[in-house]
């Protein structure tokens, strides 16, 4: 019961903070912008549209072919149809309870594939471990990349008052306090983990570490790492082709498509699926590229309703197909 009431606080206050982004953007667009925003949806390239479609339902699928391979070296064999469905239903459940379709994916596995709730949820905590490291890396990158631009942009929205340090300097001090925290870690490491906040950290750092190290373990890392980039290669494009969909952005570079990636990754990550902060996110990482910001709202919203119409098609479609299929499945083995 109790746990009932907190998925539903949960997702209360979840959306609750998607409707207050929503309403904090619009709050500042004047009468004309949002008149801007409906003209806009109406110059929609559906083409470009489809392919955006495509490309995200692609991306569902390697997630999921990488997904099947960690479970070779525990000798499972989870089909690929077991696999693709519990993923879609789970990005699903994610937009009502963030998380709960973690646990809903190790189930499913669990009722058509016999295997282990536990085993598959070890495979998901590999998969978050990857999945982190990767868009750490890819921020990382954006961040080089696009430095100089976005040190312009801090400077202006600070109103110049503070400087901003320049790469070089950043790299310096991130070097000198990796130095200075392993040094102290290491002379203080025993008076440290008897603080359970710490103690609880140094775990995770650990769990960490071990999942990055399970990919060693497989039969072909190497398959696992191409999967890998794939599935970021596939996200990033699909940013990226989001760009064709209206005449106002069809300018704009495979680099500006990066930062709309690691932006619009933010949004997703703080309320489900996105809702409200996503396309906010997008309006202001298009405003640095000088794109008027109801024209990013309004690809912000395309974009996001596109991956959100793949979630609710094919999650659904799962839903009620996945039973049917694993039924049909049976009915010929026993035949």
């Amino acid at each position: 019961m109790l746990k009932k009431i907190g998925n539903i606080v949960k997702f209360v206050l979840f959306v609750g903070l998607g409707v207050f982004f929503i309403y904090w953007f619009l709050s500042k667009l004047t009468a004309d912008e949002k008149a801007q925003i409906w003209e806009a949806f109406g110059n929609v390239n559906y083409f470009w549209v489809a392919v955006v479609f495509a490309i995200g339902v692609l991306s569902h699928w390697v997630r999921a072919l990488r997904w099947k391979l960690l479970f070779e070296p525990l000798n499972y064999k989870p089909s690929i149809s077991t696999t693709f469905g519990a993923v879609m239903i789970a990005y699903l459940a994610n937009l009502a309870v963030p998380r709960l379709g973690e646990v809903l994916r190790c189930g499913i596995l669990n009722r058509y594939e016999k295997i282990p709730i536990q085993t598959s949820l070890g495979t998901v905590v590999t998969e978050r471990v990857i999945d982190l490291v990767g868009f750490a890396l890819t921020v990382l990158l954006g961040l080089v990349l696009e430095f100089n631009l976005l040190k312009d942009y801090l400077y202006d929205a600070l109103s110049q008052k503070m400087a901003v340090p320049s790469l070089a300097t950043l790299a310096v001090v991130g070097i000198v306090a990796v130095v200075l925290c392993v040094v102290l870690y290491r002379m203080f490491r025993h008076r440290l983990m008897k603080i359970p906040l710490f103690a609880k950290l140094m775990q995770m750092l650990l769990g960490f570490w071990q999942g990055i190290k399970s990919i060693l373990h497989l039969r072909k890392p190497w398959l696992f790492i191409l999967y890998s980039l794939l599935i970021y290669f596939l996200y990033f494009l699909g940013g990226y082709v989001a760009f064709w969909v209206l005449p106002e952005t069809m300018h704009l570079t495979m680099l500006t498509g990066l930062m709309v990636y690691i932006f619009g990754s933010v949004g997703m990550m703080v309320t489900p699926g996105g809702i409200g902060l996503y396309p906010a996110l997008i309006a202001e990482t298009l405003a640095i590229y000088k794109v008027a910001k109801p024209i990013g709202y309004a690809l912000g919203w395309i974009s996001w309703g596109v991956q959100q119409v793949v979630t609710l098609v094919l999650g659904m479609g799962y839903l009620i197909a996945l039973p049917l299929m694993k039924k049909k499945d049976s009915n010929d083995t026993k035949k």
